[in-house]
């Protein structure tokens, strides 16, 4: 059995989003509690938007002092980082003998996904390392499990997991990011394109234009979730062959 790490030795941002941060407060039990704290600031965040949360609108939330936060949670750095791992709450279960990791990886990458999507301000919180609190480290964790009946090596794993978050991150940026998908949006696009794209400079762009991807007839509806599907089984294919290649030559 590992023994329980030493929270003096362990970064500040790790101790903290595993509650082993050492305090020196004395007298009662608080009433306050780091859940308490970040759970405030994201239902915060989710009615208002990522600008409302400050470390006063959260304590007048929970009907505290400022101070009173700042026990717990030093900075607002801090409180963006409880919450950037708190809105990915728990990854879901697989079947206990599931072998088919193409199967189980689309679930958790939908998964990914949605919990994402729940929380809109989550994609402007700057990232600053790879995952380390509690409920990426468990995702993270799921989908390593789906490569458990293969050859792969661990390093692989971690690197072909790594490639299709990335691919994740990319869609939820552009949903974010971008106007709302609709028909309109898509047909702007397409006018702006075919004015700009000289076919003799451009030629395969020209190309798609021509070939009428941006063109949206009236009434057709947009569903951004048929590009999503589409890339994700081009990112699950190419895994299948890396594994194919590998287990072929093992």
């Amino acid at each position: 059995m590992s023994e329980q790490p030493d929270p003096a030795e362990l970064p500040e941002d790790v101790a903290l989003l595993w509650g082993l941060r050492s305090s020196t407060r004395r007298g009662p039990k608080p009433t306050l509690s780091v859940d308490d704290i970040t759970k405030a600031a994201v239902d915060l965040a989710d009615a208002e938007g990522l600008a409302a949360v400050s470390m006063a609108r959260v304590a007048q939330k929970l009907g505290n002092s400022t101070m009173a936060l700042y026990r717990h949670v030093k900075s607002k750095d801090e409180l963006l980082l409880l919450m950037a791992d708190a809105a990915l709450e728990e990854p879901p279960e697989f079947p206990p003998d599931e072998r088919d990791w193409r199967a189980a990886l689309t679930t958790w990458s939908n998964g990914v996904l949605a919990a994402i999507r729940r929380h809109a301000w989550w994609v402007q919180i700057p990232t600053k390392g790879p995952p380390i609190g509690p409920h990426n480290l468990a995702w993270f964790d799921r989908a390593l499990s789906t490569f458990a009946h293969t050859s792969l090596r661990e390093d692989e794993k971690v690197q072909l997991v790594m490639s299709l978050l990335m691919y994740i991150h990319g869609e939820v940026w552009l949903g974010t990011q971008l106007p709302e998908q609709g028909a309109q949006f898509v047909t702007d696009y397409g006018t702006a394109l075919g004015a700009v794209v000289d076919p003799r400079k451009l030629p395969s762009l020209a190309n798609v234009v021509a070939a009428g991807v941006f063109t949206v007839e009236p009434g057709e509806i947009v569903d951004s979730g048929d590009d999503w599907d589409f890339g994700l089984n081009v990112v699950l294919d190419g895994i299948g062959a890396y594994i194919a290649r590998r287990e072929g030559s093992a």
